[in-house]
């Protein structure tokens, strides 16, 4: 009888040995949960028979029971490594099979999906390619495509406009300007200086004289600061002097009206005329019917030669002998204008460049991109095409003046640099893109353009690349065709929204609370990050990030009945219970930590204490045999 004790306590003690050997084994391996040895004892007494005399039979092992205590997080350097903090596992498939790990060491197979060092696929919630996670669970894969570019079709714009600001004004002093022309009897002077003072004192000369050209007197006036000039030269041909099979040469090039049958009479020779001067390389000259008169205009001021010739190149003549039309018209700087900081006065006065003493003085806020004078503040974004280009928009604000009690500001949009505002046809150039934002006594906005919602329309907005060109991307849907609010999904053009409805006038400075976007350009993957919640969110190279699945976790009612079968992995038994799955932070599911694995729950130095007690037992045991043993030998020895 004590001899089969002790060989009882033999196998559980090494049983207890194998199992602590196995934790001691498994003391680094990432997810392995350390197990132990149960024991029960070992009575052969039967129903009938007493028990106060019962002696036991030994020992069995009942059980190896695993330990889910939760292990120490460590991290790693890799991006999809992950650990659970709390309950649950890891769903893998094994070609169909489905088993459960705590052991977080993933990667990314050739076809993108995140797999264990044994290939197993991880399960989880796939993304939709806006991101959006679906609630149907499969094979984790990741996309590691280009990320497509996106149009722009949503801007947020959230800014405070200085309520305390004035409303801005632009003064522009006027003037007409005599011509400097010695052969002018009415005007004779051939020279003349005209001295511009600043407001803070400082003065600047400039003399003229009769040789100068209109053109060159309007250059050196446009150098100066605040002071802006025009050239203008005009001349009216004689519709006379224009017949079919009649020649002219205007500054130098000559142009010979055909006769009959291509040009019947004076009135078709006029118009071939005009039509060859404009279509010729003398660029800087408009020719124009003035009521039966062909009028020439250089819109630069130079001086302007002009005859009519003969077939041989000579000045057509009358019956007298002088030429017929042989004229050199002067040009003329048309219009001087300054602005409220210039004063000017002209040596000549009157008699000099300046017709008039006092200048017709004009006050306005009308604005002008190109005068910073003209609007209050101004701020760009980008925004993209539907081929991802970039383009910069830029947003105009002027404060207008208070109408019947209400607080109103202009913005205004361009795109580039040019004008996008709805033509009022289905066809045409592009207007100037005005909105109004009309704002309540609390500063906060009430309406845009009238829409109380604060949404305008941009839809006449033709893409260009930096030629000027159409790019080849979607162009605009005018509302006169159909476009309008919400943009359609998916979107078939360029329009956009513009959403100001968080804008506010308050009272402190200019600044750009908040200016968001929906497109983007084309970008490369690089890199991946995890969120708690176990979501693999994709970063790209132009700055987007994208949801792209969400890793599965499942629990079971009783996670000790789950079966080991290796690679620190369990199947579902009977007496685990069906799984339950689920987002991680979801429910009793623990949460994750990215980068990270979760360590042995093995406590190495519990073990090799276990494993002395181990060895002592089995000491023990071993001893009772050996005495046994020695007392049925005394017995035998009896004669």
């Amino acid at each position: 009888m004590a001899f089969n004790i002790g060989l009882s306590g033999l196998r559980a003690s090494q049983v207890d040995l194998d199992v602590t050997g196995n934790n001691i084994a498994n003391a680094s391996t990432v997810g392995f949960k350390g197990s132990k040895a149960q024991f029960g004892d070992l009575y052969s007494s039967g129903f009938l028979s007493s028990g106060k005399m019962s002696v036991g039979s030994g020992v069995k092992v009942q059980d190896i029971k695993q330990s889910f205590a939760q292990g120490s997080i460590s991290g790693t350097q890799n991006g999809l490594d992950m650990a659970i903090d709390g309950d649950g596992f890891f769903v893998l498939s094994n070609n169909g099979q489905v088993q459960y790990s705590r052991a977080g060491q993933f990667s990314i197979d050739k076809d993108g999906f995140v797999v264990n060092s044994q290939s197993m696929k991880v399960q989880g919630y796939q993304a939709d390619g806006d991101g959006n996670l679906s609630g149907v669970r499969g094979d984790l894969q990741i996309d590691t495509d280009n990320l497509a570019p996106r149009r722009t079709t949503r801007f947020d714009s959230e800014v405070n406009l200085d309520s305390r600001e004035s409303v801005l004004e632009v003064i522009r002093q006027s003037y007409e300007v005599n011509a400097l022309d010695p052969s002018d009897a009415t005007n004779p002077a051939e020279e003349d200086t005209l001295t511009f003072t600043y407001d803070d004192n400082r003065t600047s000369e400039l003399t003229f004289n009769g040789d100068q050209q209109a053109r060159e007197i309007a250059e050196q006036l446009n150098e100066l600061p605040g002071v802006t000039a025009s050239a203008r030269t005009t001349y009216d041909i004689d519709p006379a002097l224009i017949q079919p099979d009649t020649n002219f040469r205007i500054q130098g090039t000559d142009f010979s009206i055909p006769g009959a049958p291509d040009v019947a009479d004076a009135g078709e020779a006029l118009s071939w005329l005009q039509d060859a001067i404009n279509a010729s390389p003398l660029n800087t000259i408009n020719a124009t019917n003035q009521g039966g008169q062909l009028r020439l205009i250089d819109s630069r001021g130079n001086d302007l030669d002009i005859s009519r010739v003969d077939d041989d190149g000579n000045l057509d003549q009358d019956g007298s002998g002088a030429a017929i039309l042989d004229e050199s018209v002067r040009g003329q700087v048309n219009e001087l204008v300054l602005d409220r900081t210039v004063t000017v006065s002209s040596a000549n006065g009157t008699d000099g460049l300046l017709a008039t003493a006092d200048p017709s003085v004009t006050r306005t806020n009308t604005f002008n991109p190109e005068d910073q004078r003209t609007y209050n503040h101004a701020t760009s974004s980008t925004i993209y095409d539907s081929l991802g280009n970039p383009h910069t928009m830029t947003q105009y604000f002027v404060k207008e003046p208070v109408t019947g009690g209400e607080s109103v500001w202009a913005m205004y949009i361009q795109i580039d640099g040019e004008d996008v505002g709805d033509p009022p046809f289905t066809t045409g150039e592009p207007t100037r893109a005005r909105y109004e934002l009309e704002f309540n006594s609390d500063g906060s906005i009430a309406s845009v353009d009238g829409d109380p919602d604060g949404q305008v329309l941009i839809s006449n907005w033709t893409p260009k690349d930096q030629s000027g060109q159409p790019n080849g991307s979607d162009g605009p849907l005018p509302i006169a065709n159909g476009g309008q609010l919400p943009i359609a999904d998916p979107p078939v053009s360029s329009n956009f929204a513009i959403n100001m409805n968080e804008t506010t006038q308050y009272g402190s400075s200019f600044g750009v609370v908040d200016q968001r976007q929906n497109g983007y350009t084309t970008g490369r993957l690089s890199g991946l990050d995890v969120s708690g919640e176990g979501v693999i969110f994709a970063r790209y190279s132009n700055g987007q990030s994208q949801n792209l699945g969400q890793v599965s976790l499942a629990t079971f009612a009783n996670a000790d009945g789950l079966s080991p079968v290796g690679d620190t992995n369990w199947v579902e038994t009977f007496e685990s219970g069906q799984p339950i799955f689920g987002a991680p932070s979801t429910g009793t599911l623990g949460s994750i930590s990215a980068s990270s694995v979760e360590e042995s729950n093995v406590d190495l130095s519990q073990e090799l204490v276990n494993l002395i007690i181990a060895q002592r037992n089995y000491q023990a045991n071993a001893k009772t045999i050996e005495t046994s043993d020695a007392v049925t030998q005394t017995i035998i020895n009896l004669r």
